[in-house]
């Protein structure tokens, strides 16, 4: 007696089936990718060129991120920094305490086109951040 038999020849189609709805209700439909993105207040907005990672030049200067980076596309997909080797993206990212870059997020054109957004720490320090909207006020 067989105790490992294949599943019956009609039920294939059905199983293939039952796999396809369930990844399409899992995510990968394109409605998911689009949700909006909360940014922490710490966030702060500049300009990137990832040179030879780690190294890379935020808003002219050089800098560099951190071991742990966390890099999400504007599909909020994670992506490596080789990727972006050469590229000048709008971007907003965080600064950990040794102050090496922990967290960067690829902005989409609706994201880009929010506006103001604070570019230094003194900025966000001084304006208003309303976490719900995403939006800030200045004084």
């Amino acid at each position: 007696m067989l105790r490992c038999a294949p599943p019956d020849a009609r039920l294939r189609p059905r199983l293939a089936m039952a796999a396809l709805v369930v990844c399409v209700l899992c995510g990968a439909a394109p409605a998911a990718a689009q949700q909006p993105r909360n940014f922490p207040a710490t966030a702060l907005r500049g300009e990137i060129v990832v040179q030879q990672p780690p190294e890379l030049l935020l808003n002219g200067r050089p800098a560099r991120l951190s071991p742990g980076v966390r890099i999400r596309g504007e599909n909020n997909l994670m992506l490596v920094s080789g990727a972006l080797a050469n590229q000048r993206l709008l971007v907003h990212y965080t600064v950990d305490l040794s102050g090496l870059i922990g967290e960067i997020w690829v902005l989409t054109a609706a994201e880009r086109a929010r506006q103001p957004w604070p570019t230094t720490r003194e900025q966000a320090a001084a304006w208003a951040f309303d976490p719900v909207a995403q939006t800030w006020t200045r004084p």
